[in-house]
């Protein structure tokens, strides 16, 4: 209310840019005002910026991590589609994961080697806590790309529509200045066909300009200038 308050005295003035805080504003408080989270709110793309700029906690998007019964991890339960059916109705930004903490200690008690026979018995693919992660990068809009090389295999986050010389650029920053060009094999290939050598061999590697957004598993390898 003080922030609102002292942005529309301002406003009045005609500065602009305390016109667009108090377009920004007005509708938050509204929503906070009725019970409302402030992610309810959907901001125009040139109101976006000011929305976030105001780091309000409940602006934060929400991951539910549904605790069930074995049996019940696939297909959840009354209580997860009551939570759905809420959210929906609240038309809430969120993400939710059914699953077993019965069935995560037991997997966490197993050689790596023998989680996958486990799942599978299970009718599963992925741990809980796996689907935690991929669900949590969902929501703050979040993929990962690979570095190989033969002494280390790295993964590093990064944006969804990043292109390559922001993707160079969480490396070191004089990576993205001074950036040439990117080699780029895609994750399946790049397995596939065990490595950089054989995958320049059968033309699966290709080179990519500035302009290149990086997708979620690629294998890159950046030239740059110092």
């Amino acid at each position: 209310e003080r922030r609102l308050d002292k942005t529309a005295r301002v406003a009045k003035s005609g500065d602009a840019q305390a016109k667009l805080e108090q377009r920004v504003l007005e509708p938050v408080r509204d929503a906070l005002a009725a019970g409302q989270p402030a992610r309810s709110i959907a901001p125009t793309e040139d109101e976006a910026l000011v929305f976030r700029s105001f780091n309000l906690l409940t602006a934060k998007p929400v991951l539910y991590a549904a605790n069930v019964a074995e049996a019940e991890i696939a297909g959840g339960n009354a209580h997860v589609d009551a939570l759905r059916a809420a959210l929906t109705r609240e038309r809430e930004v969120a993400e939710i994961v059914p699953f077993s903490a019965k069935v995560e200690a037991e997997l966490a008690e197993l050689a790596i080697e023998d989680r996958p026979e486990f799942l599978e018995s299970l009718g599963l693919t992925e741990s809980g806590l796996d689907r935690l992660a991929h669900a949590a990068y969902h929501l703050l809009g979040l993929q990962s790309y690979f570095t190989a090389g033969e002494q280390e295999v790295r993964a590093w986050t990064i944006h969804q529509g990043d292109k390559a010389p922001a993707a160079a650029g969480v490396i070191h920053s004089d990576f993205e200045k001074g950036f040439i060009r990117a080699e780029t094999v895609a994750y399946d290939d790049f397995i596939r066909v065990g490595g950089w050598k054989p995958a320049r061999e059968q033309g699966l590697a290709r080179a990519e300009g500035k302009e290149y957004v990086v997708r979620d598993g690629d294998v890159m390898l950046f030239r740059f200038s110092s």
